[in-house]
């Protein structure tokens, strides 16, 4: 769900604009989508946790979803946020799954996630979810609070090991940004094999 470095939750410096309360929220649509994968990749650094990188099938998947748990909070047009949920979680399928989450970094600080948290974990109960699971990075101490926060609880740890092959970088602070190298994306199925 989050992510490391550039961090989906912290406070900016400044907190101009409308409280999450003043924001329209609205399910997920069409319409949303390039707006959802612009704003997840500008607030998440992909490279640090490559499951983190989400493709258009992916988010769009979540349209056709039996039960969709996923929002956006508009601004006019604007999307502020976004939390992406779904019932099923692995093999549990009376469990929630809160996947991704974002706040556009003009937004943040405002209550925004928690209302995207709140929102999302109301719809997945209304589906049936005896309870909601979620990830989060480590070193995303902000995000891991904004769990804590809405009631999620620390429940077990998860390390990625990563062994590198021929020529690869050691880690994901040592690969190369931008487009000076190859950069992968994994999809949600990829990312549950891994973990």
């Amino acid at each position: 769900m989050t992510d490391t470095p550039t961090d989906p939750t912290a406070a900016p410096a400044s907190t101009s604009g409308p409280p999450a309360g003043e924001l329209t929220l609205c399910p997920l649509g069409f319409e949303h989508l390039a707006a959802v994968l612009d704003l997840g990749h500008r607030v998440y650094d992909t490279d640090a946790m490559p499951y983190t990188g989400w493709s258009l099938s992916a988010v769009a998947g979540h349209l056709d979803a039996p039960d969709p748990a996923c929002f956006v909070l508009l601004d006019g047009d604007r999307v502020a946020g976004f939390v992406l949920g779904s019932l099923s979680f692995e093999q549990r399928a009376d469990w929630g799954y809160l996947e991704w989450i974002a706040v556009d970094p003009d937004y943040q600080g405002r209550g925004v996630a928690s209302r995207l948290v709140r929102e999302c974990c109301a719809r997945l109960a209304e589906a049936g979810a005896v309870c909601v699971v979620t990830d989060v990075e480590r070193r995303n101490t902000a995000s891991a609070e904004l769990m804590r926060r809405n009631g999620f609880a620390e429940e077990a740890s998860v390390s990625l090991f990563v062994r590198p092959l021929a020529d690869a970088p050691a880690t994901g602070t040592d690969r190369p940004r931008g487009g000076s190298g190859p950069r992968r994306h994994l999809t949600r199925a990829a990312a549950e094999r891994v973990r």
